[in-house]
């Protein structure tokens, strides 16, 4: 018996952005990378045109549909455009990383096709780790001997949904909780590996332009996750790792905000600064990033 067939064997499901992730993994010396999966379909449109627009008012307002509706009839790229040429850009360095480490990379439309299924089984793997993926069904992430775990920005079971960060804004918390649990099929709701808190304070510098503000705050906690993931992965190699049941009543699952509950977060934000003696005319005058 080779030293490989005693180490654990796991598969990466993702749809990018996992580099940091598989050089973490490699660094354990009971883990085998034994297969990326990456799929590349980009989010399926569910609805005609009719429910794109009656959600686009819902979500983001009369304002905001009618400039994406301008872009559109101007010809500049839209956000489904710009997302696929991300993953373009994505593919060029991670590809060097699993050519680099020996590691099997595959690209599928789809997950739950049967082809796709069909070639994650091969791989025969002991864990599945998923990271950043649309909500997965049983008959993808139960494949691995161990099944999967998942990494998510929220304080389980406090938080579980998302957007992550948003929420946590609008409730006033003062940290924000990253998860790493096995996948069930309720979503976040496995059982609790590992947790990590993260200060959460709000920066005026960036106005009232709290997604800017998100989207820069998940960036900077990249690297806890990809520490807490490869912490949660080597605890489970080596026999140590210790879950915990959540207790879901004690926290609800979020969902996407609509309109009103943007306008009212910025209403919040804009009284919180006025407590603590910023600048509000200053902050409504500034400019999104």
């Amino acid at each position: 018996m080779n030293s490989e067939s005693k180490k654990l064997k796991v598969v990466v499901l993702t749809h990018g952005g996992c580099e940091s992730l598989l050089q973490g993994l490699l660094k354990i010396d009971l883990v085998h990378v034994v297969g990326v999966f990456v799929e590349t379909e980009i989010s399926p449109r569910k609805y005609g045109l009719r429910e794109q627009l009656e959600r686009s008012i819902r979500y983001d307002g009369y304002t905001s549909t009618v400039k994406k509706l301008a872009r559109l009839v101007s010809g500049r790229r839209n956000k489904r455009a710009k997302r696929e040429q991300e993953i373009s850009v994505d593919r060029s360095e991670l590809e060097t990383l699993t050519v680099q480490s020996g590691i099997p990379l595959h690209y599928l439309a789809n997950y739950h096709s049967e082809e796709s299924i069909d070639l994650i089984k091969r791989s025969n793997a002991d864990l599945g780790i998923i990271w950043g993926t649309n909500i997965l069904k049983e008959s993808v992430f139960k494949i691995p001997r161990l099944g999967s775990i998942n990494i998510h920005q929220g304080l389980a079971p406090y938080y579980r949904g998302g957007p992550p960060v948003f929420w946590e804004l609008y409730n006033g918390e003062t940290e924000v909780g990253i998860t790493v649990h096995f996948v069930e099929a309720k979503v976040d709701t496995g059982a609790i590996i590992t947790q990590e808190k993260v200060p959460l304070n709000y920066d005026y510098n960036y106005g009232l332009d709290y997604e800017s503000f998100i989207a820069d705050f998940r960036k900077r906690i990249s690297t806890n996750c990809v520490k807490l993931m490869t912490e949660a992965t080597r605890m489970i190699a080596d026999g140590t790792v210790q879950t915990r049941q959540q207790d879901i009543s004690l926290g609800k699952r979020y969902r996407l905000p609509v309109k009103q509950e943007k306008d009212e977060l910025r209403r919040v934000l804009l009284k919180r600064a006025s407590a603590a003696g910023h600048d509000t005319y200053k902050l409504i005058k500034m400019k999104r990033k």
